[in-house]
Formats: structure tokens, sequence, C-alpha cells
């Protein structure tokens, strides 16, 4: 037992340099032309994740505003205000907890970093205001339900994979071209798979809202952000009305489309333009929007050694091995099921689905295309298999944990039956897909 608690899990940032190992070892073992020295060829591959190493700047920077965009605009006067008062509202644990899951769920449907702050805040004020009333609530089932925004985000509005692939010269725009969201985010297949597995959830906070539990003190917990009082300054809300317009010309000129215009990039610039017009002032936005930019300092340093790994795979040829190996050893009616397993497995130790896709994306998109399978299909199941197992590891939970107070084994133990419960949703849905 003893040294079982001395066992350190390693860093995000460890493991990337761990997987980048991996991948250099594999590279150099299974891609060595015959008659290289491993010496030589070594250095070619480092070559190529040297090479590879900035390939995903544009990703990188995309990736980091969709989250510290998101994660400003949850701290909004606007959103506080809304908060304190659905806070207000609770009259008991059953009310507590399905207004915490139904409000995440909502926010991380629209921007996973929005739904993520949304949640915990929430969560948070529901315990106070429950026990400035001295309304009995299961605060750590409150808290547990304010993650579900990170079970259905890639999924929604926000999702990596899905708004990537909908830009013009995207990284695997040569292996399955440009696909428009009208095919993935809102494919009647995504739709249903949603409005289930959100219904199940609903259910499932139900039945366990209604269990047993011992009702424990509001733990303390660090301070988050509160808007800072400033000078009156509108120059926030001039700049936001001026992005805003722009948005919904672009939208009123594409409408009956099918969507393609909105990418990662179309996404950002919506939500910089809605984070400016609820701050109004350009200075509360900035203060704001420094405190969320400390959330995205994994992303920042492990996304070009997530690069650097596709460029060895790429390069040496490592990706066209791995799924000519794939489409070998599976077929069109397994590999979707294959394909979810392991995205749900990587997401444990590349817990970015940017990240992810960076590495995952390129084996099962040229494997898939090799079967014939059904391109936006198969994008949806690794949403779905990379959003599931976030339910089992602590690497997004960390914003709830600090504002709620609590500790993990408090909220993990009521995400894992979220997580089974989306097992049983995603697992029987690509199943009907491929019979």
């Amino acid at each position: 037992m003893r040294f079982v608690k001395r066992i350190t899990f390693p860093s995000t940032f460890e493991i990337a340099l761990l997987l980048s190992l991996v991948v250099f070892i594999c590279a150099l073992s299974w891609t060595k032309p015959e008659g290289a020295s491993f010496l030589v060829y070594g250095y070619s591959v480092l070559g190529f994740w040297k090479a590879g190493f900035w390939d995903l700047l544009e990703f990188t920077m995309q990736m980091v505003l969709i989250l510290v965009l998101g994660h400003t605009l949850a701290l909004s006067q606007p959103v506080d205000k809304a908060l304190r008062k659905l806070s207000g509202t609770i009259t008991s644990n059953t009310h507590a907890v399905l207004l915490t899951g139904g409000m995440a769920m909502a926010g991380g449907y629209l921007n996973w970093g929005f739904g993520l702050v949304l949640g915990a805040i929430l969560a948070r004020k529901i315990g106070e205001s429950a026990q400035e009333k001295n309304i009995s609530i299961n605060y750590s089932l409150v808290a547990a339900s304010g993650y579900l925004g990170m079970l259905v985000w890639h999924g929604g509005l926000s999702g990596s994979a899905t708004l990537k692939v909908a830009e013009s010269g995207h990284f695997l725009q040569e292996v399955i071209g440009m696909i428009p969201i009208d095919q993935t985010i809102f494919s009647p297949f995504n739709l249903i798979v949603n409005l289930i597995l959100v219904l199940l959830l609903l259910v499932l906070m139900f039945w366990l809202s209604r269990k047993a539990y011992r009702r424990k003190k509001l733990p303390s917990c660090s301070s988050f952000y509160m808007e800072e009082a400033v000078e009156e300054d509108k120059t926030g809300l001039v700049l936001g009305s001026l992005m805003a317009f722009l948005v919904l010309g672009e939208i009123l000129a594409n409408r009956g489309s099918n969507w393609s215009f909105v990418d990662l990039n179309f996404v950002n610039f919506a939500l910089l333009a809605l984070g400016l017009l609820f701050f109004a002032s350009l200075k509360s936005f900035l203060s704001a929007l420094s405190h969320a930019v400390k959330g995205a300092t994994d992303i920042i340093i492990q996304f070009p050694f997530y690069a650097g790994i596709l460029g060895m795979m790429k390069y040496s040829g490592l990706l066209v091995l791995l799924a000519e190996d794939m489409v070998g050893k599976s077929g069109p009616d397994t590999f979707p099921f294959l394909s979810f397993l392991s995205a749900a497995l990587v997401n444990l130790f590349v817990p970015s689905g940017g990240g992810q896709w960076a590495i995952q994306g390129p084996v099962m998109m040229e494997a898939a295309s090799k079967m014939g399978l059904d391109i936006p299909k198969m994008i949806m199941v690794f949403t779905y298999g990379d959003q599931l197992t976030n339910m089992l590891q602590p690497f997004w939970a960390l914003p709830l944990l600090t504002i709620t107070g609590l500790p993990a084994k408090e909220i993990f133990k009521y995400t894992l039956y979220f997580f089974l419960v989306a097992a049983l949703v995603f697992g029987f849905s690509i199943w009907m897909w491929i019979s």
C-alpha cells in the first residue's frame, strides 16, 4: 500500500514526451530502409520530428482561443448574474443536480471551455445557496454533474475534429477532403445520439439524486476570478458590435447553405465578439482573458510535440504502415468499433481532443478511406471515444475541483456512472450503424 501511495502519475506533458519517444522507436524499427544504419536513420527520424514540429501552429492557436474565449465568456457579468439567479431557485437535491447537469451539458455543447467553467461556477453557487437556505444537497453529485459538458462537447459546436475538417486546407484534406458540419455536428446520426445521451443522463442524475447520501459542510475553495470594477469604458461594446455585425452578415449571406462556412476560425471570431459585448469594457475583458489564458498553458506547450509526433509518422511512412496494418487486421464491420475504443483509450493519455486528432486522426482516416467507410460518421466515432473517457481522467476536471473545493475522488465516484451510460449509448449507436 505504501508503494502504491508513492507512485506518481506522469503529467500530460511528460506523457507527450513519452509518446514522442515511443513513436521515434517505432519509426526507427519499422521504417528503416534496408542497409541503412540505425544511427544515420535515427538522425533522419529526428529530422522528421523537427520538420513536423511547427506544422500545427495554426491549429494550436485555434485550440488555445476556443478554450480561452469560452472560459472568458463564462466569467462575464451577464453570465455571473444569470448563474446567481438560477442557483437561488433550487428547492431540493434533485433540482440542484438536474439544473447543474443540464446547464453544464448545454454550455458544453455550445463551447467546451464555456461549459467547463460554467458547470463549475454554477455547482459552487448552488452549494452556497443551499447552505444559506439550509437545503440538504449532495454537493459531490452536484459538482460531478457540473462536469458533464465534457461528455458532449466534441459532438457539439466547438468540436476540434469536426470544425477542423470543415476548413479549407486542413491537414487531412488530401485524404478526406473538406467535410462541412451538416455532415458531422448537424448530421441526423449525431443529433439522435446526442438526444438519447442527454435524456439518459438526465434520468441517471434523477436516480442518483434520490439515493441516500451523507450531508457535508461546503468545503473551502481557491478563489476564482470575479470581474473587476473599472472606469466606464465602452470600447469593447463598440468593437464587439462591429464583429457581431460581421458574424450575422456571414450567416445571412450563407443561409440555405450546408453550413460549410462554420469552422474553427468562424467560431472563435463569434466567441470574441460575444465576449466583448458581454464585458462591454475592453479593460474588463482583457483582465478576464489574462486569467483564462492560464488554463491554456498545457495546450500551448504540448501541441508542438504532438505535431512532431505527426511529423515522424508522416514523413517516415509509419502513418501509412499503421493504416495498412489496421486494414489488414480488421474490416468495415469491426473497424468503427475498434476505432471508438482506441480513441477512448488514447484520450486517457492525450486529454486534448485537438492533440489527439492530430495524432490519431490521420491513421484512422487513412484506414477508413481504404475501407470505403463513411468518413463523416468515422469522425463522429472518434469524437465519441475522445469525450467518453473524460469522465475517468482528471485533467480537464482541475478547474472544477479548484472552484468547488472537492477532491477528485468525490466527483469520480459519480462520473463513473456517467461513463457507463455514455459507453452504452455510443457503443450501441456504432453497432446500429455498422450492422
